[in-house]
């Protein structure tokens, strides 16, 4: 596989000390692309800012300010459709057409795969519940679900800039990190035979651990009926796989499906959307499903992102008015949880500008 990175970037290489995965930084330089052996055990990695996380994070000053913006509702309806029109207009702006792709979606058959998705029993937990990503039911809507695709297409795009192309900046953000799981499993554990996706959305992610081991059961699971009702109907739509992937509509912090039955546990921009007590849970959850050996591996924002911690004010605060929990997560150590719910090996790494992966093992 391929690792993709910026002529001029960090390599990360973990190292340990007391006991605890730490990251030891030396400045090199790469060609644009870089090829790895099957057998290393560095993966491409991307430059850090100065801080712990951005100033507009977390409680400084800043941060208050802009959050007290958000909270005064008429600001907050005025900042939540700016977001939204950022989104559209820079994805459109990308040959990502996201109006169209939504259509598509929301005059379909989609509507026909509810039946078999939903459960409903489950029982969906307050935070949930909020309005998020400028969506005043969140992630329970046609609309929500039907824009994932154009969404995650344009963040793609946002997060490997220098790319020629979308499907080259999808082979960067996606391979990096299938990378960094590769080479924490191999490390530590051996064959995956079965992958849970928890916050699967409309399988993106799920699809691809699908197609990088094709060998193993995957299954993605999501809160969002809605979601998942897209998920299943996309994958129906493309050539049959030897190994279906399975939709699993369920909480991911009780998911009802039976102990120690996976080798890989993975969260795509999941822990961003959530408190720190869903955090904790979604974690805890993982630790039980996994199998001695097991890997959970958690893809999501980097606080240490030389570019976030940079962002201009305009951006940042529409960011934040459309993600409730982000200062939540921040200031949640997140290699701190893993090890005190029991995790180890517990490493992080930059996978691309804005992103790192988490990667940490269940004890033999």
């Amino acid at each position: 596989m391929a690792l993709y990175a910026p002529n001029q970037k960090l390599s990360l290489a973990p190292s340990t000390t007391n006991g605890n995965a730490r990251t030891r930084r030396t400045r090199t330089k790469h060609p644009t692309v870089v090829r790895m052996a099957a057998s290393s055990s560095d993966v491409a990695a991307y430059e850090e800012g100065q801080l712990e996380r951005p100033k507009w994070a977390g409680e400084t000053p800043l941060s208050r300010l802009v959050g007290a913006l958000i909270s005064f509702q008429p600001i907050f309806s005025v900042l939540k459709f700016g977001a939204r029109q950022v989104l559209i207009s820079t994805a459109e702006k990308n040959n990502i057409p996201w109006r169209e792709m939504a259509r598509e979606i929301l005059e379909s058959d989609v509507y026909k795969e509810m039946d078999s998705i939903q459960i409903p029993s489950v029982v969906y937990p307050d935070y949930y519940l909020n309005p998020f990503h400028a969506y005043d039911e969140g992630n329970l809507s046609w609309l929500a679900a039907a824009e994932a695709e154009a969404a995650n297409l344009s963040m793609t795009r946002r997060a490997i800039p220098y790319a020629s192309s979308l499907d080259e900046a999808n082979h960067i953000m996606r391979g990096n990190w299938v990378k960094a799981i590769e080479q924490h499993h191999q490390q530590y554990s051996g064959k995956i035979r079965d992958i849970l996706d928890i916050g699967c959305s409309i399988g993106v992610s799920a699809t691809c651990l699908s197609d990088n081991f094709p060998s193993a059961e995957v299954t993605g699971l999501d809160l969002s009926p809605y979601f998942l009702a897209v998920a299943q109907f996309k994958e129906k739509r493309r050539s049959p796989r030897d190994n279906p992937i399975g939709w699993v509509h369920a909480n991911g912090e009780d998911t009802g499906l039976t102990s120690k039955s996976f080798d890989l546990v993975s969260f795509a921009y999941v822990f961003h959307e959530c408190p720190e007590r869903a955090i904790i849970g979604l974690l805890r959850e993982a630790f039980r499903l996994l199998r001695p050996g097991g890997t959970v591996a958690v893809n999501d924002i980097a606080p240490k992102s030389k570019i976030l911690q940079e962002l201009p004010p305009v951006l940042f605060t529409l960011m934040k008015s459309t993600e409730p929990f982000l200062d939540e997560y921040f200031l949640t150590d997140l290699e701190r949880k893993m090890r005190e719910v029991g995790f180890v090996n517990v490493q992080t790494v930059l996978t691309d500008p804005r992103h790192q992966t988490v990667t940490a093992t269940v004890p033999h």
